[in-house]
């Protein structure tokens, strides 16, 4: 088997057992198993359970990075791409296996400094971005602050709906949040 092919059976195992369960609850040899490959061809692809994680973790951001921006590129206007964001959001949530954040799921169970806090960091540094770039396009007078107000929404709906089990929590942003 490739070392591509070895890649993308061991990261779709991960994916599905990492997101279910946990990064730290699964060991490497239920994603073996679950891959149908050997431990050392996946230590030497991996070289780590840490970068398996990281990997697992940088294909959900890419996945995600992705189907936004898809997304956001049909809405007209800036204030409609701001709200866009809590939509695809929410469309998230309304999947079956929905399990909340992959990201802050990790990122709790993280040690500091490790390579699952780097990519998660990585990933929450993206949607402060994507908000700061929104919000100056929407002509807002602090960008940089409204970001910050809307991560924290983003975050708070994602931890919501997980724990409330409500797959419409992001539809309780749609207010009215730009000019």
């Amino acid at each position: 088997m490739s070392s591509a092919r070895l890649s993308r059976y061991s990261i779709a195992a991960a994916n599905e057992l990492f997101y279910e369960e946990g990064v730290h609850t699964v060991g490497i040899d239920r994603v073996i198993e679950r891959a149908g490959v050997a431990k050392a061809t996946l230590y030497s692809v991996f070289g780590s359970k840490d970068e398996l994680i990281r990997s697992y973790l940088a294909g959900r951001h890419a996945v995600r990075r992705e189907r936004m921006l898809r997304a956001l590129a049909r809405h007209e206007t800036p204030r409609e791409r701001l709200l866009g964001v809590f939509d695809v959001l929410g469309e998230s949530f309304a999947e079956p296996g929905f399990h909340g954040c992959a990201f802050v799921n990790a990122s709790a169970e993280a040690r500091p400094g490790s390579p699952i806090e780097e990519v998660a960091g990585g990933y929450h540094a993206w949607v402060r971005t994507l908000f700061i770039e929104l919000a100056r396009a929407a002509g807002a007078p602090n960008p940089e602050d409204l970001a910050r107000q809307l991560v924290l929404l983003y975050d708070g709906v994602g931890i919501a709906a997980r724990m409330d089990r409500d797959s419409t929590a992001a539809a309780a942003v749609r207010f009215d949040i730009a000019p």
